[in-house]
């Protein structure tokens, strides 16, 4: 027996009050007139009939009930043995992780034969089901009780290049527990890798049917990897291009790595790198050299481990030749032009070209051609070229719209439906300028620190905005920078100009970011970045691809759609590491796939992660943790109480009983 609160057995001292009572208290003789003592002989009188103990059972009454509230407070409990529960046809789950990091060494093998190990331990007519897990479940049998299917189901387990989640084991075996209405026990054979637990340990909860048995495969190992690669996913000239990788090293020394750049299977550059212990370290090519069309890069490093499946990153970029943007100006005013194309080439983009023209001249060439059309304040235009503009920001096409002093002699703006209100000036009567009071960092033309400070607004053509979403507004509340979706096109509509005449944003280094985001969002040019993770998806088609058919090419050369899914399918999601070949109507897309780097640090969970994550069917009780089986903690408290309750009930009766006797007696 042990107590919870041992301290508070020091109110046993307490006792000493019934001793007090009973037979320590001053013993009082009640006086009683007497005529004379002078014949009595004095002496002295024995107080030993007074000490002793009287109503022997009212005082062991009290001497235990004042020792039993100490022990109540001291809070008592014993160890009880706790037999497992009745688990009558309860179901085994034999999960082998497959991720990555089982690939180090001989893990998955020695996975397996403990896996089939535990199948042979499986009691007579016990069902089980063997089920490899990575991101995912998969079921390598079916629920039976033979041996030998359950066998073959652990010898079809493949290595794969996904990540370790724990969280997606638990959601498995609690949905299999609830599907079942049988209790489960799973068998886990893993690495137990600390980067495959959830950053939210809820998420391993498991309930009151499911019991967890971890079986660890290996411990921690040093590994060296690729990190990461920061590439250009599209190049639009024929400059050499910068490539940077992270060369990383997790539960390693101090040591040197070769670090090699390849594309398209030649390589192209070598350098030696130092990585600190458990830390990284960068190599800088300078010297990609990209020729046109889709190519295949990798960097690759000596790292000899027992993991070499992440000592490579795969990237692809591709060489296209630059797209050209119209942009439509009045014939006596070229300014917003020149300062258009010199924002754009300040900020080293290369993918548009800018062809200029006035209204007269552009309604003669065919808007479809351009990335994006720019109307940079403009009056009105000729009904031919608007009606093409609208027919082409309908079908998906892009315009930017600049308003000034030609643009209010109209009542609209524009291609859009946006209406004019009124012109705006800022004049010596009242503020001399407005600026740029409330900006949507979220917009894609807006960039999180590009606040536009200390930019001059002297003229705006205030509109009401209808359904466009406004970007930014001046200070006075004029709609400044407005996005309107007109079918599957954008329309940009920016309520001053861009000629240092109604405003001098042109000057403010804030103007360049703002044209190149416009730009990219206009013209679409979203290249992403140059590799993907694995377990990532694409977009096959979209709604102007409708009924087209789609081929993919896996990593090994084999087509990863079926004709079926090839004219139907909508997206296709990367399973393995490599590189995938989607060949659509519009041309070849080369996709550059990546195991997640997180499988590359091989540090096991700490054991009493491990613990709790075994625990969380049953929880806890009273200070004490209780378990499906073993030794748990029985609180004795209320049964002291009870038994305070009681001694406190008879001592009442019993000393009422003895005062009445005393009374009569007097």
């Amino acid at each position: 027996m042990g107590f919870f609160a041992p301290w508070f057995l020091a109110g046993v001292a307490a006792v000493g009050l019934p001793i007090w009572l009973h037979l320590l208290k001053k013993h009082r003789s009640t006086p009683l007139p007497f005529s004379s003592l002078m014949f009595f002989e004095q002496h002295i009188q024995s107080s030993i009939k007074h000490k002793r103990l009287r109503y022997l059972v009212l005082f062991a009454l009290r001497t235990a009930l004042v020792a039993l509230l100490a022990l109540a407070f001291a809070k008592p409990y014993v160890h009880q043995q706790v037999l497992p529960r009745n688990r009558a046809g309860e179901v085994a789950v034999i999960a082998v992780d497959n991720s990555l990091s089982m690939r180090a060494g001989d893990r998955l093998e020695r996975a397996k034969q403990m896996a089939k190990t535990a199948i042979n331990r499986l009691g007579p007519g016990q069902r089980a089901q063997v089920m490899a897990f990575g991101s995912r479940m998969q079921a390598m049998s079916e629920l039976t009780d033979d041996h030998a299917a359950l066998s073959a189901g652990v010898d079809a387990v493949e290595p794969s290049d996904a990540r370790t989640s724990f969280a997606e084991l638990a959601r498995a075996a609690r949905s299999i527990a609830q599907s079942l209405r049988l209790p489960v026990a799973v068998q886990l054979f893993s690495d137990m890798q600390q980067s495959g637990m959830p950053p939210n340990f809820s998420d391993l909860r498991l309930n009151q049917d499911v019991r967890l048995e971890p079986h660890p495969v290996d411990k921690q190992v040093p590994n060296f990897t690729v990190e990461n690669v920061v590439a250009p996913r599209r190049v639009y000239d024929a400059k050499k291009q910068r490539v940077l990788a992270t060369i990383a090293g997790f539960g390693t020394k101090k040591a040197e790595r070769i670090v090699s750049l390849s594309l398209n299977g030649r390589v192209v550059e070598s350098k030696t790198v130092t990585v600190p212990e458990n830390g990284r370290a960068t190599a800088e090519f300078l010297s990609l050299d990209v020729p046109h069309g889709q190519n295949k890069g990798e960097v690759r490093i000596d790292s000899g481990d027992t993991l070499p499946q992440d000592d490579h990153f795969y990237f692809s970029t591709e060489r296209v030749e630059p797209r050209h943007a119209l942009f439509v100006h009045e014939a006596d005013n070229s300014h917003g032009l020149l300062y258009f194309t010199s924002a754009l080439e300040a900020s080293g983009q290369t993918a548009f070209l800018i062809d200029p023209a006035s209204p007269e001249q552009a309604a003669n060439v065919s808007p479809a051609r351009y990335a994006f059309v720019v109307l940079s304040d403009v009056g009105a235009l000729p009904a031919a070229f608007e009606n093409e503009l609208r027919a082409y920001v309908r079908g998906g096409g892009s315009v930017l719209i600049a308003l000034g002093h030609n643009s209010a002699a109209i009542t609209h703006v524009p291609v859009s439906d946006v209406r004019f209100e009124e012109t705006r000036y800022a004049g010596r009567e009242g503020d001399r300028f407005q600026t740029a009071a409330w900006l949507d960092s979220s917009h894609p033309a807006i960039l999180n620190d590009n606040r536009w400070e200390g930019v001059k607004f002297y003229q705006a053509i205030r509109v009401t905005p209808g359904d466009a979403r406004v970007v930014a507004r001046l200070s006075d509340q004029t709609p400044l920078l407005l996005d309107q979706q007109a079918g599957q096109g954008r329309i940009l509509i920016f309520t001053s100009t861009f000629d240092n005449v109604a405003n001098d944003f042109p000057l403010h280094a804030s103007f360049v970011p703002f044209v190149e985001q416009a730009a990219r969002y206009l013209g679409r040019l979203d290249a992403g970045p140059a590799g993907v993770p694995v377990g990532s998806f694409a977009e096959l088609r979209d709604s102007k691809a409708k009924g087209s058919s789609v081929e993919v090419i896996d990593p090994h050369g084999a087509r990863a759609l079926s004709l079926e899914q090839g004219a139907s399918a909508q997206n296709i999601q990367f399973t393995e590491a490599g590189f995938y070949e989607i060949h659509r109507p519009t041309g070849l897309e080369t996709v550059a796939v990546n195991a997640d780097r997180r499988e590359s640090d091989l540090a096991p969970a700490p054991q009493e992660t491990l613990a709790l994550w075994e625990n969380t069917a049953q929880g806890t009780s009273g200070a004490g943790g209780t378990s499906e089986s073993g030794q748990r903690d029985l609180s004795l408290w209320w049964y002291v109480m009870i038994a305070v309750l009681a001694l406190a009930v008879a001592e009442s009766l019993l000393g009422n009983k003895h005062l009445s006797v005393d009374k009569e007696v007097a």
